[in-house]
């Protein structure tokens, strides 16, 4: 967590320190001018700036979580590179004024005990906002990169504790820190976690559609690097170089490291302090020039045996301590309150639409733009599947399945300018479409899937049935070959034969639904079995794994071999009249390797032989053959889904290709920590990506 931790830590310390000094300033300058009673505006102050900062926190976390998908990543690109911005400014002026910040301080404070209470309270108000507003926008961007890990708040909580601290050392005189050098050192480190920031900023523009150039790799390492190694998570967390990066964010993280970089360097240079023997915050009262921090500050406190004697001042009218304080904080939250629920798509949470075979769409009304819920109550006496559609295409922007009668759920859906309908699909009957509502505004709806009929996977379902026949064609070959190997009493042939056979089969995934009682001749597993491997019904390619790698005699193995090869014909012969559901082509892209990361990835599968890795290998063919034949449907619906699915296919198959020579796998678990971690990570991302194929391909009844 600290990877993620630390340039929060950073950066909490520092404008912590920032806010922390000036209000030390403020302290200790009216204890020096005998105006302790001035001092609760000063913390008035304070609070509302945090206030202030805590709700624009808010503002900014509820209001991208009211956008779709590609919205949140274009806002939270835009707010980055705003961050880095503000930041960068952050940076040069706290580079220039860190000499002279007490001095300042002190003769804006002059100036408000001489005009009032209420400009005391705007100056520390102002005075400690701005770093509270640079704060929560920096950590806001943070802590979006680093996803779900707490990292971000940890490190900055940390950091302010640590600054808090500090400024009460300076207060007490108990610290004295060089603020010059302090500024510098830190501003350097900053700058290069703001490279990186901006980086990840210009992804996520990029991953929002804002820039282009998002497939446009300048280099991509995930395939020799761990991504969950230690030295590549500090890299991700504290500065966003990952394994893969864009030429746009290479560009713009090399661009900015280069050219603030070099600006600050040569501005510390140009302003390297002079000598001084000031080592305090502040000069005397009794001498006349100037008060200056110098290159050391540390912030008066108080010395009452020198203090002159207060002026006195008009007292105003007293009013309840409490007022102002609740206020400060109260007016922030209110207008942050307000921000949020006006700046959120409206929802109609309320409107209630009808689903039935007579009333399809009752009560739709024409939405506004923006994230809908919608009420789908069913008010026929049928189950039935309700669609929200663009009724010129069919395509589909959200949809409830098996909505029983009597029942409501709602519906969500981010809709914008253009032609909705409704249609309402009862489990007998035909399908109904309502009338159609226009939508005027603007705005970005959520992309729509164009429905996909039985009709549309039967060209991929019949070439992806050829590619099986030829596969158990092949594998009934194979099978009589390792039979005889046994019969022949050939053992070290018949290894290699048996991997020939295994891995034939472990790339026919996508049809194991569809080959019924024969999986379990050719492919069972021991798991769940009475006996375990020597259990009777124990069969199949593993059956004869555990026997031909664990020393049993070609007799032994005779009737397995036998057994293997009769299933393998037999199946041959049964699948042309097996049926084979088209909808199960879409959810096998996505099911061959989720059981590869369950079975094979674990060694649960693994009787003896060690190779495992190359029945991966085996499933990962048959899934890009799957992939082949649903290709002509994905590309027209998710153009941008195959190049990242591809792009994950050959890294893992890259790392796949280092862990075998020839025909030697290494064995799972024999695998080094970091090649298991690269190989399940690969194989993770790849699932990931394949996952929202099956509803891309869903069969949808749209008459």
């Amino acid at each position: 967590m600290w990877d993620d931790a630390f340039p929060s830590f950073l950066i909490g310390l520092r404008e912590g320190l920032e806010a922390g000094l000036i209000v030390s300033i403020l302290v200790a300058t009216l204890v020096r001018a005998g105006a302790r009673n001035r001092l609760p505006q000063v913390w008035t102050g304070v609070l509302g700036a945090i206030a202030l900062a805590m709700s624009f926190g808010a503002v900014l976390t509820f209001t991208a979580a009211s956008l779709s998908t590609t919205a949140q990543e274009a806002f939270g690109g835009t707010l980055s590179v705003i961050a880095v911005a503000f930041v960068t400014a952050m940076v040069f002026w706290m580079r220039r004024s860190a000499r002279s910040l007490s001095g300042e301080i002190k003769e804006k404070v002059t100036g408000a005990l001489a005009v009032g209470s209420g400009v005391l309270v705007v100056t520390s108000f102002l005075a400690v906002g701005r770093e509270g507003l640079e704060t929560a926008l920096f950590l806001w961007t943070t802590a979006q990169a680093a996803g779900e890990s707490a990292g971000p708040l940890t490190g900055a909580g940390i950091g302010l504790v640590l600054a808090a601290a500090l400024c009460w050392g300076l207060y007490r005189r108990v610290l004295k820190i060089n603020l010059t050098r302090f500024f510098t050192r830190t501003g350097a480190v900053l700058i290069v976690i703001a490279a990186g920031v901006l980086g990840y900023g210009l992804r996520d523009l990029q991953e929002g559609g804002v820039f282009p150039g998002r497939t446009a790799y300048a280099f991509d390492l995930s395939g020799s690097i761990d991504a969950g190694s230690w030295y590549s998570t500090l890299l991700q967390g504290v500065l966003n170089i990952t394994p893969a990066m864009t030429w746009l964010q290479v560009i713009g993280y090399v661009g900015y490291l280069a050219v603030v970089m070099t600006l600050f360097v040569r501005g510390v240079q140009a302003t390297a302090p002079r000598p001084t023997t000031a080592e305090s915050g502040a000069q005397p009262a009794a001498e006349k020039p100037e008060p200056s921090a110098g290159p050391t500050a540390a912030v008066d406190s108080p010395e009452p045996e020198s203090e002159p004697e207060p002026r006195s001042v008009r007292v105003p009218r007293r009013r309840p301590g409490w007022v102002i304080p609740v206020a400060v904080v109260a007016v922030p939250a209110v207008v942050a309150g307000l921000v949020v629920a006006f700046a959120r798509p409206k929802s109609t949470g309320g409107e209630t639409v009808a689903v039935s075979e007579t009333e399809c769409g009752k009560g739709f009304t024409a939405p506004e733009p923006g994230r809908q819920t919608f009420q789908m109550r069913n008010t026929g006496s049928r189950t039935a599947e309700v669609y929200l559609i663009d009724p010129s295409s069919n395509a589909v922007y959200g949809e409830v399945e098996g909505l029983a009668p009597g029942t409501t759920r709602a519906l969500v859906a981010t809709v914008a300018g253009g032609t909705y309908a409704w249609r309402c699909v009862p489990s007998s009957g035909r399908a109904v479409t309502s009338a159609s509502v226009t939508v005027t505004g603007g705005g970005s709806a959520a992309r729509a899937v164009v429905p996909v009929s039985e009709q549309d996977l039967a060209a991929p379902l019949k070439a992806y049935k050829e590619y099986v026949e030829q596969g158990l064609a092949g594998l009934v070959t194979q099978t009589r070959t390792l039979d005889a190997d046994i019969e022949g009493n050939h053992l070290d042939r018949a290894r290699t034969d048996w991997l020939t056979a295994h891995l034939t089969y472990a790339s026919l995934g996508a049809a194991y639904g569809t080959f019924e009682d024969y999986d379990q001749k050719i492919n069972g597993r021991a798991d769940g079995l009475a006996g375990g491997v020597a259990d009777k019904d124990f069969a199949g390619f593993h059956r004869v794994e555990y026997g031909l790698w664990h020393g049993q005699s070609a007799g032994r193995l005779k009737a397995p071999a036998q057994a293997l090869a009769d299933a393998a014909a037999g199946l041959r012969k049964a699948f042309p009249a097996q049926d084979f559901d088209p909808g199960d082509l879409p959810l096998r892209a996505h099911e061959i390797l989720e059981n590869t990361l369950q079975f094979e990835l674990t060694g649960d599968t693994d009787e003896g032989s060690g190779t495992n890795l190359a029945t991966v290998n085996a499933n990962l063919a048959g899934t890009r053959e799957l992939l082949a034949v649903l290709r002509p449907l994905l590309t027209t619906r998710a153009p941008k889904l195959l190049p990242t699915v591809d792009a994950d296919i050959a890294r893992l198959q890259q790392i796949l290709d280092a862990g075998h020579r020839g025909t030697a796998w290494t064995p799972v678990e024999q695998l080094d920590t970091v090649t298991r971690q690269r190989i399940s990570g690969a194989t993770g991302q790849l699932l990931e990506d394949l996952s929202p194929v099956p509803d891309l391909l869903e069969i949808r009844k749209s008459a």
